[in-house]
């Protein structure tokens, strides 16, 4: 059976480290380079930096942040917010990043997740999806989490696979910031009607409910935020609570 994985994910806006609850009230938690070097070193698998305005504001990427991140860090990192063509991402791959995550540009022209994956390979492409309930319905959200769509989660999730997605990395909206738990009943659905992996965000307060959407969610990763920012779980206590509990972590 293969690891699961932790990952910590660095919301970026003007440079900034930032969180906040359901998408709003960020506040700052510090460089996105450094916060990555000591994740690293602490053990986390992965790391995700999501540029949070460049969609709204209509420009690419901060291309000198995904350099320092490739020259300071000896783990796989993604890089989401602005992409929007195949030439973007491949100026990422060149920068340094290993992973390229899209969601509004998917959305709004879902042939171009299948040129990213003819173009670099299935590996390279992560589909994120923020979704939320609405009329107990899980809606896509673009935009930063503020424009809603006509498009369904589930539904979504599934085209992207077959587009050639990756991986699918799913952000409830109702969960994000709240730290009470993860939207295990859709991840379980997720990770049942896909073969791709699945990426759990949104929720995580505890460590049990890193157990529970491992165990519950059949999430393949947890992604995670608030508590590794601000020092409410140290990732090398995480992982030894994981491995009690006979969950599969790399230590």
């Amino acid at each position: 059976m293969l690891a699961k994985r932790i990952i910590a994910c660095l919301d970026v806006k003007d440079g900034q480290t930032v969180k906040g609850v359901s998408f709003e009230n960020l506040r700052y938690a510090g460089d996105p380079v450094e916060l990555g070097k000591a994740y690293s070193e602490q053990g986390v698998d992965e790391l995700v930096y999501l540029d949070i305005t460049a969609t709204n504001e209509g420009r690419k990427q901060i291309y000198s942040l995904v350099e320092s991140v490739a020259k300071n860090l000896s783990i796989p990192f993604t890089i989401g917010g602005g992409i929007t063509s195949v030439e973007d991402a491949e100026n990422l791959l060149i920068h340094g990043a290993d992973k390229i995550s899209v969601n509004s540009a998917a959305v709004r022209n879902p042939q171009l997740v299948s040129d990213l994956a003819l173009k670099f390979g299935k590996q390279f492409v992560v589909v994120a999806i923020d979704a939320k309930t609405i009329d107990n319905q899980w809606i896509v959200h673009t935009h930063g989490g503020k424009r809603p769509t006509e498009k369904e989660l589930f539904s979504w999730a599934r085209e992207m696979e077959d587009r050639g997605a990756g991986e699918i990395l799913f952000t409830s909206m109702d969960h994000d910031g709240h730290q009470t738990g993860f939207a295990n009943e859709a991840l379980a659905r997720l990770s049942e009607m896909l073969s791709i992996p699945v990426i759990a965000s949104g929720g995580a307060g505890e460590m049990e409910h890193f157990r529970d959407v491992f165990n519950v969610g059949k999430a393949d990763a947890a992604l995670a935020a608030s508590i590794f920012h601000f020092g409410k779980i140290a990732i090398p206590d995480l992982k030894k609570y994981l491995r009690d509990n006979n969950i599969n972590v790399r230590i």
